[in-house]
C-alpha cells in the first residue's frame, strides 16, 4: 500500500524531467515580439522622454493655469480670518480645492478631450497638433477670468504689437496675466471674508478692554463666537458655492 504511491511519484518526475528536457531540447525558442506604436508620427521612447519631461510641469500648470489658484487663496485666508491654527487641516483643504478644480475644470477637459486627445489617440494628428487643438479651450477660461489690465502689461512687456481680439494673443502671455487676476481676485475675495470675523475681534476686545480684563486673550473668547457665526450661516455652502459661481 506505501509502495504504490512512491512509484506513482516517481513515474511523475520522471515524466517532468522528460518534458522539461524536451523544450530546452528545442534548436530555436519561441520569439516574442513587441511593437509599441507611439501617438501619431513620433515614436514611442520619444514621446516617453517628453512626458516625463512635462511631468515636472505638471504642478505648476494646475495651480496656475486653472482654478486652483483662487480656490486655495480664499480657503488659506477663511482659516487665518477664523483663527483656527490648522483645522482643517492642509490634506483638507488641499484635497478639497483639488476637487473643486476637477468640478470647475472639468468642461474645459471634455472639449480638450474631444478636441485634442482622441484624435491624436487616433492618429489623426502629431502631438504638436494637438497641443495645438487643445490650446483654445483652457486660453478661452483664462481670458474670461483675466482683466484687460493685466494682458495690456504683458502684451507691453513682450512688445508684441496690439492683437485685433484677446484669442490671438500666444499662451506666453495669456498665462501670467490669468496668474496675477487669480491672485488680486483671491485677495479681493479674502478681504471681504475677513471683515464679519474681525467686526467680532473688535467687539470682543471692546468687550474685555471695558471690563477691565487685560491679561485674558481676546482671541480665546472670540474663537467660538465666529466658529459659531460660521456654522449658522452654513459658511462652506456658501463660500464654495460663491467661488465656484466667481468662474462662470
Amino acid at each position: 500500500m506505501i509502495r504504490r504511491p512512491r512509484r506513482t511519484l516517481l513515474v511523475l518526475a520522471v515524466l517532468l524531467l522528460a518534458s522539461s528536457a524536451a523544450v530546452y531540447a528545442q534548436p530555436q525558442a519561441q520569439e516574442l515580439n513587441l511593437k509599441i506604436d507611439g501617438v501619431g508620427t513620433v515614436s514611442a521612447p520619444l514621446q516617453i522622454v517628453l512626458v516625463l519631461t512635462l511631468l515636472s510641469f505638471v504642478p505648476a500648470a494646475l495651480v496656475m493655469m486653472t482654478s486652483f489658484t483662487r480656490i486655495a487663496i480664499v480657503f488659506h485666508f477663511l482659516r487665518q480670518a477664523i483663527g483656527t491654527q490648522e483645522m482643517p487641516s492642509n490634506q483638507m483643504v488641499v484635497g478639497l480645492t483639488l476637487f473643486l478644480t476637477a468640478f470647475i475644470m472639468a468642461p474645459v477637459a471634455d472639449r480638450i478631450n474631444t478636441l485634442a486627445v482622441q484624435p491624436a489617440i487616433a492618429g489623426k494628428m502629431d502631438v504638436m497638433q494637438a497641443l495645438e487643438a487643445g490650446s483654445p479651450p483652457l486660453r478661452e477660461f483664462m481670458l474670461r477670468q483675466t482683466r484687460q489690465a493685466d494682458l495690456a502689461l504683458f502684451v507691453d512687456l513682450a512688445r508684441l504689437p496690439k492683437p485685433n481680439t484677446a484669442s490671438d494673443l500666444p499662451m506666453r502671455v495669456v498665462i501670467p496675466a490669468y496668474a496675477i487676476s487669480e491672485l488680486k481676485t483671491g485677495f479681493q475675495m479674502g478681504f471681504f471674508l475677513f471683515v464679519p470675523f474681525l467686526l467680532i475681534d473688535l467687539i470682543v476686545s471692546t468687550t474685555l478692554l471695558s471690563m477691565g480684563m487685560l491679561q485674558l486673550p481676546p482671541a480665546m473668547i472670540s474663537l467660538p463666537f465666529k466658529v459659531l457665526l460660521f456654522v449658522m450661516i452654513d459658511g462652506w455652502n456658501l463660500i464654495v458655492g460663491s467661488v465656484v459661481r466667481s468662474f462662470s
